[in-house]
């Protein structure tokens, strides 16, 4: 199979204020605290790569660059070393809310974030009625959207981005959102997805999810690959990991 993703090692730098405020000086003594959330670097010497009908899932501790990754992937921020390489159209859910307006509704969301996702208006209106089955939220998608719970808005977002013609989805956490019935709803649809020939990226904190939906699969701490493999060795490594 093609490879649609690669990372060849991959750097990515934090950007913040190194300078410490007067009440941080005087309480660390001058010193800069020394943990996952402060360090210079928040992903070093990243690679791997991912095929055609494969899913990888990405893990690690909170903190570690797995969204940083997914962000990357996406291509809104770049890499300051290294490549990344991509091959086809990208659709990602990567925040509950993310594109969405409160104050439209469920169905003028749809269009919205239909548009940003490079739908064009004819496709979204003939995916309309699909994407509000799937989301099964029928009875308030013409309310406005804060008055959704954010299980409703991770159902959208979610029916939107699978009804988007894409080659890659990538996904950031928001399945855990939906109740045990929607999820499993959303590994089925991700399988089929899958089998079809798409490139799927997970990063999630449930290992019976990522399981279900992965066949390969990395682990992250501080910033580095620590392991790289099939699913269900990276989810031993990273359960047995001293972090």
């Amino acid at each position: 199979m093609t490879n649609i993703i690669e990372c060849h090692d991959v750097w990515k730098q934090y950007r913040k204020n190194n300078v410490l405020g007067i009440k941080e000086f005087i309480l660390r003594g001058g010193r800069k605290p020394s943990n996952r959330f402060d360090r210079d670097w928040a992903l070093r010497e990243i690679s791997f790569s991912v095929r055609s009908g494969e899913a990888l899932g990405i893990i690690g501790p909170n903190g570690t660059g797995k969204s940083t990754l997914l962000t990357l992937l996406l291509g809104t921020i770049f890499p300051e070393r290294g490549e990344i390489i991509t091959k086809g159209k990208i659709a990602s859910l990567m925040e509950i809310g993310a594109g969405f307006h409160g104050e439209l509704t469920g169905r003028q969301n749809i269009l919205l974030h239909g548009v940003i996702l490079g739908m064009s208006r004819g496709e979204i209106k003939k995916s309309t009625s699909e994407i509000i089955e799937f989301s099964e939220i029928q009875s308030a998608i013409d309310e406005p959207l804060r008055t959704y719970s954010s299980g409703m808005i991770a159902r959208l977002g979610f029916s939107i981005i699978i009804h988007a013609a894409s080659d890659i989805l990538l996904i950031d956490e928001v399945l855990a959102v939906g109740d045990e019935k929607f999820q499993k709803k959303c590994i089925n649809y991700l399988n089929r997805f899958r089998q079809k020939g798409g490139t799927i990226v997970v990063v999630s904190h449930d290992m019976t999810e990522l399981a279900s939906v992965c066949q390969s699969g990395i682990c992250l701490n501080m910033g580095k690959i620590v392991h790289y493999g099939q699913i269900d060795k990276v989810i031993d490594h990273y359960k047995n990991m001293d972090y």
